[in-house]
């Protein structure tokens, strides 16, 4: 029986092996606003909490879009699974262009559940400032200029999800654009 005990306790220990941490935030706060034009210091608002987080422009007419459908398969295979006590996060690296209204009508045309999921953004600076620090590269493209004389540019930017624990810890990285929901699911189940 005790051996029993030891296999299970050791099993349980190397469990949460699998995921070691890849990154934090280095004691770093950031004054940031939610969709709801709330200022919120980020990463302290997602403290005790497990997170899922991807990088996004709302202008993007690929990656952003599949990342961000992926985001809502999770929520949807968490909150089905009765899974709690995660928080999904959606920075734009475009701020200039992504007020929190612009971020409020992307969540309602993409018919986001925003009950555990925040879009963020904030002063340029400041989210270059994160987006650097997690390795996220996100550099202006080409851009199209309509009759009318408004003007869309897109980026080439890093396309990822990623999931940190409740320490604020970055456990794992995955590519949003085709992530495997049963792995990320079988992740967080791993950190709670």
């Amino acid at each position: 029986m005790k051996r029993l005990l030891l296999f299970v306790l050791l099993s349980f220990s190397a469990c949460k092996e699998k995921l070691p941490v890849v990154d934090d935030f280095g004691g770093a706060h950031y004054n940031l606003v939610n969709q709801n034009n709330q200022q919120v210091l980020f990463p302290d608002i997602l403290k005790g909490k497990i997170v899922v987080m991807n990088y996004i422009f709302t202008n993007c007419p690929d990656i952003c879009p599949l990342s961000t459908n992926n985001m809502r398969l999770i929520q949807q295979r968490l909150k089905k699974e009765k899974i709690e006590n995660v928080q999904f996060v959606s920075l734009s690296f475009d701020p200039e262009f992504d007020t929190p209204a612009v971020l409020t009508k992307f969540a309602e045309i993409h018919s986001l559940d925003l009950s555990n999921w925040m879009f963020l953004t904030g002063n340029k600076s400041v989210t270059d400032a994160i987006i650097k620090k997690v390795g996220v590269l996100a550099v202006p493209n080409d851009s199209t200029v309509f009759k009318d004389g408004r003007k869309i540019y897109y980026y080439v930017h890093t396309d990822r999800i990623q999931l940190s624990d409740a320490d604020g810890k970055i456990r794992k990285n995955y590519k949003g654009s085709t992530i495997n929901v049963d792995e990320i699911v079988g992740d967080i189940k791993n950190l709670l």
